[in-house]
């Protein structure tokens, strides 16, 4: 009986020795349970930061690159698509653009042509943009006002509903032009901007024009308004009534001077991609107009300008003292500035 007993006792000992060992096993595995879940959640955490992170900020929508445009290889260096800072071309993007830049000389009529360019709907000219000095200061003004304009940053009157075709300005050749022509004609080339040349063939009339339009600068004939260019045959009327009288002595070399400039300007510029324009054939025969688009390869449109020409008829009507100028000129390079005239 005591063996019994004392066997019974060993029994429950043991019993009670492989229930606690299981107890501390299973708590030891729990904990290990734990620790690995603990860090297994702490990764993927970490993960899913990580992967969040590079959703916002790193990852970029690649825009497709333009569809080459139909055009001849001599033309690509002269197709742009601009990227505005100010706001997006959106539909436009792929639109190609191409840069111009209409040179020429106070009253030559370029202020009526470049009416004609802003009636296309896709072509945007911003006019005189060098008359302010600041812009032609220095070569670097020069650069960043041309890169605001051929960006199609540069907002004016001149900017277009319909995707733009062709973007320039209108540049006079004593706008800092002539001055910086080496430095202007590389930024053409690399560019790829062409030029339209606008002269007048008849210097003494563009002399006229020049005087009448300083004499009104300071007389404001039109209701104390000094107006360069008007839209009413009855302004122009009341304009062209002015007869300048022309100093006959300083004729001969003003005109020189003026003939020399637009000389030393084509060829400074003869190697950029350019057409040559004459006022008086414009006036005449409005089919120039389309071989400047042909130039600009914009789509062909009719072109109006609700400009009125001032000074009409023969010159000897126009100017004061005709009989000192006409002396003047007889036998002279120039004499046939007192007999060109044309009806328009």
């Amino acid at each position: 009986m005591a063996d019994d007993l004392s066997s019974l006792a060993k029994d429950v000992l043991l019993v009670k020795g492989l229930k606690s060992s299981t107890l501390v096993w299973r708590l030891v595995v729990l904990t290990l349970a734990m620790v690995c879940g603990v860090y297994i959640c702490s990764i993927c955490l970490k993960q899913i930061g990580t992967s969040s992170k590079i959703g916002f900020l790193d990852i970029k929508v690649v825009q497709k690159p333009c569809p080459e445009p139909n055009i001849e290889p001599w033309e690509i260096p002269y197709v742009h698509y601009p990227n505005p800072k100010t706001y997006s071309r959106a539909e436009c993007a792929c639109h190609p653009v191409r840069y111009f830049a209409i040179l020429s000389m106070q009253r030559s009529g370029s202020g009526w042509f470049e009416t004609f360019l802003n009636s296309h709907a896709n072509i945007s000219s911003n006019g005189e943009i060098f008359s302010v000095k600041v812009r032609r200061s220095n070569m670097s003004t020069i650069t960043e006002t041309l890169d605001t304009i051929y960006n199609l940053d540069w907002l004016s009157s001149a900017s277009k509903n319909e995707c733009t075709t062709a973007v320039g300005l209108k540049w006079m050749l004593n706008q800092g032009l002539m001055q910086h022509h080496e430095q202007i004609a590389e930024y053409f080339r690399i560019h790829g901007v062409s030029l339209i040349f606008l002269f007048r063939r008849n210097l003494l009339r563009r002399m006229v024009s020049v005087l009448a339009n300083e004499y009104d600068r300071n007389a404001k004939i039109l209701n104390g308004t000094h107006k360069s260019h008007v839209h009413s045959p009855q302004e122009a009327e009341i304009l062209a009534k002015y007869k300048p009288t022309i100093n006959s002595t300083l004729l001969i070399a003003q005109l020189k001077q003026v003939n020399e400039t637009t000389t030393k300007a084509l060829e400074y510029f003869k190697s950029t991609r350019h057409i040559l324009l004459y006022y008086e054939d414009v006036v005449k025969n409005r089919t120039k107009l389309r071989d400047v688009q042909d130039f600009l390869r914009v789509p062909q449109m009719k072109l109006k300008s609700r400009q009125v020409k001032i000074h009409k008829g023969s010159l000897s009507s126009q100017v004061e003292n005709w009989n000192d100028i006409s002396k003047a000129l007889t036998g002279t390079p120039y004499e046939s500035f007192i007999h060109e005239d044309y009806r328009r």
